[in-house]
């Protein structure tokens, strides 16, 4: 199995690889997002410890299933050989109905397959009301002409 992109990376097909992650976790389907990863893929996310496609889609399917309207814009950061750095925002809601916009980082190690073997990532939720939302876009794919993070000026 394999995922284009392949490293090394060059400018644009790092960017197209953070696209290509983006829309797949906008998707909210964890089988697939999984998929973009080695077998024994270890993660960290904030304080959680996660190895293998099989405990990924546990993990997502928890995250989906707690975090409501999901929105999600990932942009390169930065990025050598098989190694990137990408931040992110996204925005969501709580069974109470509150709002989110969580903030954070992440850095991606591949495998010569194209597929993520690490991925570390360091999140924070601000609380925000329903107004101050930014992306609006019905859910699943951020359209190409919805501004990116840089663009929010997020």
């Amino acid at each position: 199995m394999s995922r284009p992109p392949f490293p090394p990376f060059d400018i644009e097909s790092a960017t197209r690889k953070v696209r290509l992650a983006e829309d797949a976790w906008n998707s909210q389907n964890p089988e697939q997002v999984a998929q973009a990863y080695t077998i024994d893929s270890q993660w960290r996310n904030r304080t959680e410890f996660i190895h293998g496609r099989d405990e990924i889609v546990d993990f997502l399917k928890r995250k989906w299933n707690a975090e409501h309207e999901y929105r999600l814009i990932k942009e390169l950061w930065g990025f050598r050989n098989n190694r990137m750095a990408v931040r992110f925002a996204y925005e969501w809601h709580n069974d109470a109905g509150q709002w989110f916009r969580s903030y954070g980082n992440e850095v991606w190690e591949f495998d010569t397959d194209g597929l993520m073997r690490r991925r570390f990532a360091s999140i924070n939720d601000l609380p925000i009301e329903a107004e101050k939302r930014l992306f609006h876009w019905s859910q699943g794919r951020r359209p190409d002409d919805h501004p990116g993070l840089s663009d929010l000026g997020l």
